[in-house]
């Protein structure tokens, strides 16, 4: 059953996202004039992963191919 069956789930569902719209521009306001007072650096603020590095032989010792007759 979605939650946005009746009358009044869908009047809370709204509301739910109006505060979580208006929660959301306020947090952009304020990273805005922290940016311009040079409390933060300009840009995003998450960080780029750094690469993954793997072993040629994926941890595999001492397996060998038996043959079949």
């Amino acid at each position: 059953m979605p939650e946005t069956f009746g009358k009044r789930q869908r009047t809370n569902v709204k509301q739910r996202k109006a505060a979580a719209r208006e929660e959301r521009r306020q947090a952009r306001a304020q990273r805005k004039s922290d940016r311009e007072a040079g409390l933060i650096e300009a840009g995003s603020p998450i960080q780029a992963n750094e690469p993954i590095e793997f072993d040629d032989d994926f941890g595999v010792e001492g397996e060998e191919e038996e043959e079949t007759v």
